[in-house]
């Protein structure tokens, strides 16, 4: 049952890096004079926070379910799906952030009050940083989580080829909110009006599809590693789980 808190602080730490992103994006749509409805769609469209509160209903629902039954058995299997679906992206974004995008702030941010600016950056480190290292310690130390068939790999990916669809779609059918294009996609790397078009977009697209393969391939393969691990040591499989 201790873990179930450990669940709860993640899910209540993230969720104050949302909420302080969302104060960053009103104060700088306010400076701006940018339409505040589009600004926020936009934000609660970014992969970030869509994960970061797919992820927080997962670990509320998961802590949930750890206090309902403090025993040694596996986790539910949709309470699996839920916690590896959801670990995937958020430990790639931990990734690609502090591997390539740390220390590189965005335009808008040099006119950021003090106050704003350490939201902004409170914000970047519980979502880029916090999160991805209490996903990984969960994904490897959290009692009775449950090894996956090896046909959930399709719902791993899955989550982010729908995003991906979505944001391809939606990118051309609303404008940057400071007016100078009429599109706007969250990640430079995914506008096919750049340099590279439709081509550049889709490798990109592809290499990032690629990575989410190989980190649910890991997530799988520790999973299954753990159960089997505390079969030996006594503890009752999940039925089913692990022969496919």
């Amino acid at each position: 049952m201790y873990w179930s808190w450990f669940r709860i602080a993640a899910a209540i730490t993230g969720f104050s890096g949302v909420v302080a992103g969302f104060i960053v994006n009103v104060d700088r749509a306010a400076r701006q004079g940018q339409g505040l409805g589009d600004v926020l769609a936009n934000y609660f469209s970014l992969f970030t926070i869509v994960s970061t509160l797919l992820g927080i209903v997962t670990l509320l629902v998961a802590a949930s379910w750890g206090m309902r039954h403090p025993g040694t058995g596996r986790e539910p299997l949709g309470i699996a799906l839920a916690l590896a679906a959801v670990t995937g992206p958020v430990l790639l974004l931990g990734l690609v952030y502090n591997a390539l995008l740390r220390g590189l702030p965005a335009p808008v941010a040099l006119g950021d009050s003090v106050g704003i600016a350490m939201m902004d950056g409170y914000a970047a480190e519980v979502l880029h940083v916090v999160l991805p290292i209490y996903f990984l310690l969960d994904l490897l130390l959290a009692p009775h989580r449950r090894g996956l068939p090896w046909w959930s790999l399709a719902v791993l990916v899955g989550y982010p080829l729908g995003w991906t669809t979505y944001t391809m779609v939606r990118g051309e059918r609303v404008g940057n909110p400071d007016g100078t294009t009429a599109w706007w996609y969250p990640y430079p790397f995914l506008d096919p009006h750049g340099d590279g078009g439709y081509s550049s977009a889709l490798i990109y697209i592809g290499a990032i599809l690629a990575g989410f393969l190989a980190i649910g391939v890991a997530i799988i393969v520790i999973g299954r590693y753990r159960e089997r691990r505390a079969v030996r040591h006594g503890a009752p499989a999940a039925r089913g789980a692990l022969p496919i």
